[in-house]
């Protein structure tokens, strides 16, 4: 499921407008197959995950997402002032005026992740602390069989050496137990929810609104 970073850079996404200084740490196809106008429903379905608080699934994900909170906890890496909007500006400040202006995407409530736009085919959150700034980006693609998918990237911005040494240290785990783990959780949502989206698309001609 892990992906080139060029199945992200090689699309016209408008996030490369804003972050163009960050560097594409991971993309991944997510296994949400569904139709052309269904990224609201990814969205929708990753922000009520994220509400309260991004833990991932399955019994390392959690374990690895609750030594990192304690540790930023210990450590200060998540304080209020740390983030986006202090420490660092918002990718909001870059944002060309039809992005600032349209959608923003749905709140994520104690999640560290802050809705920067939501477009038919993209949606772009943003985090910041003391070793990272980062934006997780979903895209909606075709699939190469007449059908759609999401896929994720993961863009980072370290801070100075530190957040670099930290970024570098995390990605076995990453890669053994976080992402697997939630994309596995995902796409079992995903499936879940199919027959609910069946029903809504019939009640709106097609669109998953």
């Amino acid at each position: 499921m892990r992906l080139p970073r060029t199945a992200h850079t090689d699309r016209p996404w408008r996030i490369h407008e804003i972050a163009h200084d960050f560097t594409v740490e991971d993309v991944w196809a997510l296994p949400t197959p569904g139709g052309p106008d269904d990224l609201v429903w990814l969205v929708r379905q990753l922000a009520d995950g994220m509400r309260g608080g991004v833990t991932g699934d399955g019994l390392v994900s959690r374990a690895l997402f609750a030594v990192r909170w304690k540790l930023g906890a210990l450590l200060g890496w998540d304080k209020p002032g740390a983030g986006v909007g202090t420490r660092q500006p918002s990718l909001r400040d870059r944002m060309p005026a039809d992005l600032r202006d349209g959608p923003r995407g749905p709140d994520l409530g104690s999640s560290p992740f802050t809705s920067l736009y939501q477009r038919d085919d993209e949606w772009a959150a943003e985090m910041g602390n003391k070793t990272v700034h980062a934006v997780m980006h979903i895209g909606w693609v075709p699939d190469g069989s007449g059908g759609y998918r999401g896929r994720m990237a993961v863009l980072v911005k370290p801070n100075g050496l530190f957040g670099t040494l930290y970024m570098a240290a995390i990605k076995p785990f990453r890669y053994t137990g976080v992402y697997p783990a939630l994309i596995r959780s995902i796409g079992r949502e995903w499936q879940a929810n199919s027959a609910e989206r069946g029903v809504r698309r019939s009640h709106t001609g097609g669109l998953g609104q």
